[in-house]
């Protein structure tokens, strides 16, 4: 049995996308308080990232005995601060203001667990420059997007019309949109090949 713990539309339908048969359950796990114990460590968004994915997937398989759990999370990281999904069109807004002109570093983490055990991890990065884009600009890619850049730490979408915000991109799209996907399927053919025995569910 194949878990990925998570209930995002984009993870989802990259492993759908993929042909992997899997069932998505969301993992209750408290992630600022995470995030401030690694950074407490001294570790930086890179490591947050894993840290997240790795406490996902581990909270999921100690409910599912036996299954192979896929955790994942994204951290932003502009210069040393690390920036969150915003709350509301008007904090994404203000995220969008934030990022304006400037290049900052997407980290999506990925972790495999069973029985309370992580398998393997990895986070892959990508650098992400922003034009200086006007506020007539952003405010009409928030109309156009709506509440769907809710879901996103950076309060934007490249695969919407959030892109037309961006002025250069550097890093393997599929960890840009949250799920490190060739990875992944490595890590699975290497633990797991028969997860691709079945045919994807619709």
């Amino acid at each position: 049995m194949l878990i990925l713990a998570s209930q995002s539309a984009t993870r989802k339908s990259l492993l759908h996308q993929a042909g992997l048969r899997f069932d998505a359950r969301p993992a209750a796990i408290d992630e600022r308080a995470i995030e401030a114990q690694v950074a407490s460590e001294g570790a930086d968004a890179t490591a947050v990232a894993r840290r997240l994915a790795e406490a996902k997937a581990l909270a999921v398989s100690a409910t599912h005995p036996g299954a192979l759990v896929i955790g994942a999370d994204q951290t932003l990281a502009l210069g040393s601060d690390l920036l969150h999904k915003p709350e509301g069109l008007a904090g994404a807004r203000a995220q969008l203001d934030r990022l304006r002109g400037k290049s900052h570093r997407l980290h999506a983490g990925i972790a495999l667990a069973r029985d309370g055990q992580v398998l393997w991890s990895d986070v892959e990065s990508a650098e992400m420059t922003m034009r200086d884009y006007s506020d007539a600009e952003s405010d009409a890619i928030l109309r156009l997007e709506g509440e769907a850049v809710l879901s996103s730490v950076g309060g934007y979408r490249l695969e919407g019309p959030s892109v037309r915000l961006f002025e250069t991109i550097s890093g393997d799209y599929f960890t840009i949109l949250g799920l490190p996907l060739l990875p992944l399927l490595a890590a699975l053919r290497r633990l797991a090949p028969e997860v691709f025995d079945a045919e994807a569910s619709a």
